[in-house]
């Protein structure tokens, strides 16, 4: 569980050592609530397709949405479009709203930019949604730039190795000292294919072992624990 930052989030009295740090969003900087694994659940039903378990409902947070239904919930391909559009349309008109700011991470990204780093969001939600989400929850303008995948998810997914290498284009002049947070392998994973270290956060949707099992520098806890690694350098 996480639990609210104490200390460490309060202040930021030194420069972090990364100049651009990336955040996941989904599981990493907001708790979705429910709201995603509870939308797929439904639009699976409206479309007459089986539900998985909790465990593989959990599993389809992070990866781009498209794989998921096609391997994790062995939904067929000529059905991925429409559920697809079922789900967007109740959590745009419920599940963003039900949705929350983990605790002291808001904060965190706060004293973080006031430190001096740019702070951005690489997500592999749409980009259209995520910028979306961000308002709704009152964060967007805590980050200088928002990166995600392409509108159109019937498209081939955009891996979230592109992704970081977008954000890392966006912002070249803080790129060679840049980290990823995230609560994914995946996360992981497209920061070390682009040369940067990778915090996981256990607070999000990875199962046992599976950031370590990555490559991650660091797995975080709590809001201080994120805070500390991110002072102290990997």
């Amino acid at each position: 569980m996480m639990h609210a930052a104490r200390g460490l989030w309060q202040a930021c009295p030194v420069p972090p050592p990364y100049s651009l740090i990336l955040f996941d969003l989904d599981g990493t900087l907001v708790d979705p609530a429910g709201a995603i694994t509870g939308g797929i659940s439904e639009a699976l039903r409206a479309h007459g397709l089986a539900v998985p378990d909790q465990d593989a409902l959990q599993a389809m947070v992070g990866p781009p949405l498209l794989h998921s239904l096609g391997v994790i919930a062995g939904v067929p391909a000529p059905l991925i479009g429409a559920v697809i559009t079922t789900y967007r349309a109740g959590y745009r008109s419920t599940g963003m709203q039900q949705s929350r700011p983990y605790p002291g991470v808001a904060r965190g990204v706060e004293i973080l930019a006031e430190a001096g780093a740019v702070v951005a969001v690489a997500t592999q939600k749409p980009e259209w949604l995520a910028e979306e989400l961000l308002e709704t929850q009152g964060l967007r303008s805590l980050f200088a730039s928002v990166h995600g995948s392409p509108r159109d998810e019937r498209l081939a997914a955009t891996g979230k190795t592109s992704i970081i290498r977008a954000a890392l284009d966006t912002h070249p002049a803080v790129a060679r000292r840049a980290v990823m947070v995230g609560d994914r392998r995946h996360d992981v994973e497209g920061a070390r294919a682009n040369g940067l270290p990778g915090v996981g956060v256990a607070w999000g949707f990875a199962a046992p072992g599976e950031l370590e099992e990555a490559g991650a520098a660091a797995v975080v806890h709590t809001a201080d624990e994120l805070l500390e690694v991110l002072r102290g350098g990997l």
